[in-house]
């Protein structure tokens, strides 16, 4: 599976993908450095409706798109199940910390708003720690249940 197939204009175009990455990595940064809880919340329920329903409930995708159209013109495209399975692994883990936030376990909230920022972060540098997990995951199911 080709993640960067500019033929399949159903994936997600890499301009997008790479402003999905950084509104968590920088967002959560924000709200680490200033302590605001609410906003890794914003970003939890910024992702929600993406993770649920598809990138046509994304409100990054669709910002994206107005503020990337002439570069999506001729950009190469992420597979959307790939950015699905990244999504649905920091929509999970921003859930996590939410809840710890409102039991007022505060330092563990962070250690999860903080492993979506780190692999965002190391997404923008060029690899993608989620990728690595859904390619394991497959061969491993491929492993266990054949083709």
């Amino acid at each position: 599976m080709d993640i960067n197939n500019n033929k399949n204009k159903k994936g997600i175009p890499i301009p997008i993908v790479t402003l999905n990455r950084a509104i968590l990595t920088f967002g959560i940064l924000f709200a680490l450095l200033t302590q605001q809880t609410w906003l890794t919340t914003i970003l939890f329920f910024i992702l929600l409706p993406t993770t649920l329903l598809g990138k046509q409930y994304s409100i990054i995708y669709w910002i994206g798109s107005w503020l990337f159209r002439k570069k999506i013109a001729v950009s190469n495209y992420e597979d959307a199940g790939l950015q699905r399975f990244n999504n649905t692994i920091a929509t999970t883990l921003l859930g996590f910390a939410q809840i710890f936030f409102l039991v007022g376990q505060s330092i563990l909230g962070w250690v999860f708003a903080s492993m979506v920022m780190l692999a965002s972060g190391v997404a923008l540098l060029g690899f993608c720690v989620g990728c690595f997990l859904y390619y394991q995951f497959k061969i491993q199911r491929y492993r266990i249940f054949g083709p």
